[in-house]
Formats: structure tokens, C-alpha cells, sequence
């Protein structure tokens, strides 16, 4: 399965396939110009609302981990999520390779919503 994950500002590697963003929010101050993905799926990106809980804004303090990575999954399971997490697995299933793209700030994949969604990912492509 062809399936990877980095951040949008790592350098793109022939293997890449299709680059995919998958943060809510665009990066900023970019031109689009330099845009370094091909498409961009916020519908597969945390909520505003979970993002702001993780990184501690809005006056609340930063949830941890495993508070984050359920709430991930749970808004993962809204129709609009679905869809596209199965029109992704049918196209790595079919051999396109595919590479998610989350925030150039995110430097621990393990502790990041990209490595949630990858496993996701090849859940539903293995039930196919």
C-alpha cells in the first residue's frame, strides 16, 4: 500500500503520488504558487474546536493525547469524513500513492492527527 504521511513543507519525494492536505487551516503567508500539495481535505482535518483544546487557546488548557485522538476519531465518523476516508483507501487500494500533508509545526507523527488518519485509512482499504 502506497500510503505516507509528512509535513506540506518537507521536500516532495518522487514516490509522493498525490499530496494531500489535511490541516484546517491553510498555511499562512503562502503564496499559492508555492503550494506543495494537489488537494486539500480539511473536511479530514480536526475541528477548530479540537484544534484550539489541543494547543491550549481560547483560555483552556491543551488536552492531552488521548483526549485529542478520540475526539479525532469521533468527529471522523460524520458522513462527509467517511466518504472521503473510503475514496481514499479505493485509491491506494488501486495502487495510487498517496500522501497526506499536515502542519510544517507538526514534527511528532506519532502524536499527530496524519498518523490517526493513515490507519484509518488502511482499515477501510483492507475491509475492501
Amino acid at each position: 500500500m502506497k500510503l505516507f504521511t509528512r509535513r506540506w513543507n518537507d521536500p516532495t519525494e518522487p514516490t509522493d503520488g498525490t499530496r494531500i492536505l489535511i490541516t484546517r487551516y491553510r498555511p499562512r503567508g503562502l503564496p499559492k504558487s508555492e503550494e506543495t500539495w494537489d488537494a486539500w481535505m480539511k473536511q479530514l482535518a480536526p475541528s477548530a474546536e479540537l484544534v484550539a483544546a489541543f494547543y491550549g487557546k481560547r483560555g483552556r488548557m491543551a488536552v492531552n493525547w488521548e483526549v485529542y485522538r478520540s475526539a479525532y476519531l469521533r468527529e471522523m465518523r460524520s458522513a462527509e469524513a467517511r466518504d472521503a476516508i473510503a475514496d481514499l483507501a479505493r485509491r491506494v487500494k488501486s495502487g495510487e500513492a498517496i500522501t497526506l500533508l499536515c502542519s510544517s509545526a507538526c514534527v511528532r507523527e506519532a502524536r499527530c492527527h496524519r498518523s490517526l488518519l493513515r490507519e484509518l485509512i488502511e482499515a477501510e482499504a483492507a475491509r475492501l
